[in-house]
């Protein structure tokens, strides 16, 4: 198989609820970047604020149940069913249960632990 993986747009960092106003200040009042408080509906981030990052997004996402921060980050793949194939022959399996997403999309880690979503190019 020949897949080609690529950096997406988006970074999430998970920030416990203990930690996030302050989080948010940091980035909207001292860096003083365009940051928006987004609507969310999920079952296990309460809130999400929207940052302008260079030419990424980074999303500051509200985890009650955390209990330090995590940095997770976004792969591209053309067809998320054959990388999804490739990477479970090379010992990479999905963890999906860590956040609820679309059926077309999946989590993974690499060996040190960082998330990563794996999803279509836009």
């Amino acid at each position: 198989m020949d897949i080609k993986f690529e950096g997406g747009i988006n970074i999430a960092v998970k920030i416990p609820k203990a930690k996030y106003e302050a989080t948010v200040h940091f980035y909207r009042d001292i860096l003083k970047l365009i940051v928006e408080e987004r609507p969310i509906t999920n079952p296990t981030v309460s809130r999400t604020h929207r940052v302008s990052f260079g030419n990424n997004v980074m999303w500051l996402d509200c985890v009650d149940n955390y209990t330090h921060s995590e940095t997770w980050l976004e792969l591209n793949v053309e067809n998320v069913a054959e990388a999804t194939e490739y990477l479970k022959s090379h010992g990479i399996a999905t963890c999906d249960e860590l956040e609820e997403l679309p059926d077309n999309m999946h989590w993974i880690t690499d060996p040190a632990g960082s998330v990563y979503i794996v999803k279509n190019r836009e």
